[in-house]
């Protein structure tokens, strides 16, 4: 009888996850060979904590000690078959608008001219009504050519009765139609992970 996946036995099997390329502002873009996954989110949204639960590793994506100060797109090379996306955090009220502007102007390069750019996952914490600037985000994804696909994260810090209630609320803020899909995640039992594997396998050429 073939044995049922868990977070311990996860359907793809890591063997290399390095962090290979850093972007700052005026930076050329690496031309990948392999596709690429981005993920967006707010400062502190978990948005480390779901990357290194994809590569399998406890920290090698690490936040900032400082939130917000984070200015670089980072690239993850995985088995050398795809690559993990890091995009800076948005949302943190101390930035310069001066800097958020940049951040914006980095990503909104990164996102016109990567090739090999298969998908946009967009955080957002479960646990609490989407900020408007993750509407603004998630329009603003949508206006570059891209659906971005929702993670709910902090699952576990939800009671179990608490969790469609949340879902409803973060689908009706972003305006995401029924078939628009959201997948909920725990840092803490790795829920979900299973189903953005698959989901970027089915995206892969």
């Amino acid at each position: 009888m073939p044995q049922k996946k868990t977070a311990e036995t996860p359907g793809l099997r890591v063997k290399k996850a390095e962090l290979e390329t850093v972007c700052g502002i005026s930076s050329v873009f690496p031309e990948n060979e392999h596709p690429e996954f981005a993920f967006a989110g707010k400062s502190n949204v978990g948005k480390s904590s779901l990357i290194n639960a994809l590569m399998q590793r406890k920290s090698l994506a690490r936040t900032s000690q400082t939130p917000g100060k984070t200015q670089t797109v980072n690239f993850y090379n995985i088995n050398d078959e795809f690559y993990l996306v890091d995009l800076p955090g948005y949302g943190f009220t101390k930035v310069a608008e001066t800097v958020k502007a940049r951040w914006g102007q980095m990503v909104e390069r990164y996102l016109k001219h990567s090739a090999m750019l298969r998908a946009v996952f967009l955080l957002v914490d479960m646990r609490h009504k989407p900020t408007a600037d993750d509407v603004l985000m998630y329009e603003w994804i949508n206006s570059q050519g891209f659906h971005p696909i929702v993670i709910a994260t902090k699952k576990d810090k939800l009671k179990k009765n608490e969790i469609p209630k949340a879902v409803k609320l973060i689908r009706e803020t972003l305006s995401m139609g029924s078939d628009d899909m959201l997948i909920q995640f725990s840092s803490e039992t790795k829920e979900g992970r299973e189903e953005i594997y698959e989901l970027m396998r089915e995206l892969r050429p």
